[in-house]
């Protein structure tokens, strides 16, 4: 009888996912994380983004480095992405889509160099939706669409708006996608905000930072190193300060580098995967 020997056999190798949030204009931070996670040698195996994580994690997933990243994100002005002068005219999403095309091409999700889903909302269903596959630009598009100041993405028979709508971190994403663990990006962390007016629109707006802090629940059980960067002090929608802006989601990734290098190494316990719920597909 022959006896099989596992010596020559190796490891399987750890896959590590990063998971990239919504926060507009603040996710300039995301560019100082993926900076430092350069400068570390740390490679991602899946990517997964919300709204702006979603632009960013595409030009990631699609091999460009930091530096790449950073002279595209330097150019963009927020009269580029919202080309309505009415405030109660929602703008269409081309501004964000040329972003994608006139870089990457007018490519698909499965042309990227590494596996990227874009977190989105199908109106029409109210389903949160994890696109992995399908025209780029439309995906990254739709995720970014904030309901009221972009008009929704038609993507086949599903019409898309914001991701953050249910899911503004999506670190339970890379877990369903095999990854051992997922570092995540909070780029938003100041986003519930209490008030002691009592005026019905500064109580609707509180009303809306509570129902928002939910959405990011999943993604806080899911991650196993959740960055969150300092941004309060910026405007998601004005791109003034995005070198500082940069510099706090470097400097929150090298604080918590440590932990991140743990993960990589296999020596952190693995979290269990937080299931979905029924409003929730794949495609």
């Amino acid at each position: 009888m022959r006896f099989l020997s596992f010596a020559g056999f190796k490891k399987r190798k750890l896959k590590i996912g990063l998971a990239l949030g919504g926060g507009g204009a603040r996710g300039f931070s995301h560019l100082g994380a993926l900076k430092a996670f350069e400068e570390y040698g740390l490679d991602f195996d899946y990517v997964c983004g919300t709204s702006a994580g979603s632009l960013v994690g595409a030009f990631y997933a699609a091999g460009y480095n930091y530096k790449q990243i950073f002279d595209v994100a330097k150019t963009i002005k927020t009269k580029d992405i919202r080309t309505s002068k009415l405030f109660f005219v929602p703008s269409k999403t081309d501004g964000i889509e040329k972003i994608i095309t006139d870089n990457l091409g007018d490519i698909n999700i499965e042309d990227l160099k590494k596996p990227f889903s874009a977190v989105a909302v199908d109106i029409k269903s109210t389903n949160e939706v994890c696109i992995t596959k399908g025209n780029l630009a439309k995906a990254v598009a739709g995720s970014c669409c904030v309901p009221g100041i972009f008009q929704p993405v038609e993507f086949g028979d599903r019409l898309l708006c914001d991701g953050g709508l249910q899911n503004t971190m999506p670190a339970d994403i890379p877990k369903l996608m095999g990854c051992d663990y997922v570092v995540a990006v909070d780029v938003n962390k100041s986003r519930t905000y209490g008030t002691s007016s009592t005026k019905m629109l500064d109580v609707l707006a509180c009303a809306i930072r509570i129902l928002m802090k939910g959405n990011v629940v999943k993604g806080y059980v899911n991650g196993d190193v959740i960055l969150k960067p300092e941004t309060k002090r910026f405007k998601s929608t004005s791109t003034e300060g995005y070198l500082d802006m940069i510099e706090e989601g470097y400097r929150e990734a090298i604080d918590k580098m440590p932990d991140v290098l743990a993960l990589f190494q296999g020596r952190a316990p693995k979290k269990k995967v937080e299931l979905h719920e029924e409003n929730f597909e794949i495609i």
